[in-house]
């Protein structure tokens, strides 16, 4: 009987890896180095603790799973996330979760095949949204120099003495 509870919890690890894999604000935080020097290692501990989470505590509701998660994120990665992924990362966890404990089977290793699949499809948008150091954009390299023209015209010539003798003084720029 303790053979199907472990594969359960295997399972559901793979899933929360998964899910958090595939979570594109995550993805971005650790790329831009949110979370410090030790963001990836940060990721890592977090898969471990939402499932600790689960485990430890029975019945959750979809906000408190919600807060969490959010708490994780302001916590380690100092970032807050307003888009609204939050809620779709705690259902989908929430999701698995149930599965998990009901014994899914062939459907539960299916939804997390394709959940690992998104994973690296997130994965690849990621890399490829990050420039290469040192590399200029597109838009600089096609734009040709131009030669900006920075000789001063120099002061105005003086006015000729009207026909009255008189001299028209005008006013210097400032």
């Amino acid at each position: 009987m303790a053979a199907p509870r472990e594969e359960t919890r295997g399972l559901f690890s793979q899933g929360v890896r998964a899910v958090l894999g595939s979570w594109a604000a995550l993805q971005i935080a650790v790329e831009h180095g949110f979370g410090g020097a030790h963001g990836r290692e940060k990721a890592e501990w977090m898969v471990g603790a939402v499932e600790q989470y689960f485990h430890s505590n029975a019945a959750l509701e979809p906000d408190e799973v919600e807060d969490f998660l959010a708490e994780v994120l302001n916590n380690e990665f100092d970032t807050i996330i307003e888009d609204g992924s939050l809620s779709e990362v705690s259902q989908q966890l929430q999701s698995l979760f149930a599965r998990c404990q009901c014994g899914g089977g062939p459907a539960l290793t299916e939804a997390i095949a394709r959940l690992v699949q998104r994973q690296q499809e997130v994965g690849q948008a990621a890399a490829q949204a990050q420039p290469a150091q040192g590399s200029s954009s597109e838009e600089e390299e096609e734009r040709p120099e131009e030669v900006m023209d920075c000789s001063s015209p120099g002061p105005p010539p003086d006015p000729p003495p009207a026909e009255d003798g008189w001299t028209v003084v005008r006013k210097k720029k400032k």
